[in-house]
């Protein structure tokens, strides 16, 4: 009888080992599917706090700017260009078309005045869309870059020679 008991036991130890050992085995066969589970849910609640979010909250690239309540100066000058836009090459090789599309890459939202009149009513309009100081600047660099114009291009020989003689005609005459 203590040996049938015996049997008995180790047959209920060996049966309980081996269920422990199954249950184990189909926890780590299922741990992946768990891990997709846990993945997905916790995307499934990022979209849904993202849907709970205000308008003003999202992000500005999906948003659409209205013109109706723009102010004047805004109206007058284009809007930015499109990200296609910038990334493509410039327009020409133009001076002015390169330094376009380096403030573009630089400053994205930069906007450029359309100027199609002649200098001095160009002028007038740059100043009326821009601040005091952002005109000060401005005329600031304009007689820097003067000074920049008449020193790279000084008068020829010729010239200089030709006005000290003029100014000498009349003291000689005098």
């Amino acid at each position: 009888g203590r040996r049938a008991a015996l049997s008995t036991l180790s047959i209920l130890v060996a049966l309980l080992i081996v269920g422990q050992a199954v249950t184990i085995y189909f926890v780590y066969q299922q741990s992946g599917q768990i891990d997709k589970l846990t993945k997905t849910s916790q995307t499934l609640q990022l979209e849904a706090l993202q849907r709970k979010l205000p308008a003003s909250a999202k992000p500005v690239n999906k948003m659409k700017m209205t013109m109706v309540n723009a102010p004047l100066a805004m109206r007058v000058l284009p809007l930015a260009p499109s990200m296609d836009e910038m990334a493509s090459a410039p327009a020409s090789n133009k001076t002015e078309d390169q330094v376009k599309h380096l403030l573009l890459q630089t400053y994205p939202r930069k906007t450029f005045p359309e100027l199609k009149d002649n200098l001095l009513d160009n002028m007038k309009s740059l100043k009326s869309t821009m601040t005091d100081a952002d005109w000060k600047s401005f005329e600031s660099w304009m007689y820097k870059w003067l000074l920049f114009e008449m020193a790279k291009n000084p008068k020829p020989e010729e010239d200089k020679e030709v006005s000290v003689k003029r100014k000498e005609i009349p003291a000689q005459k005098g």
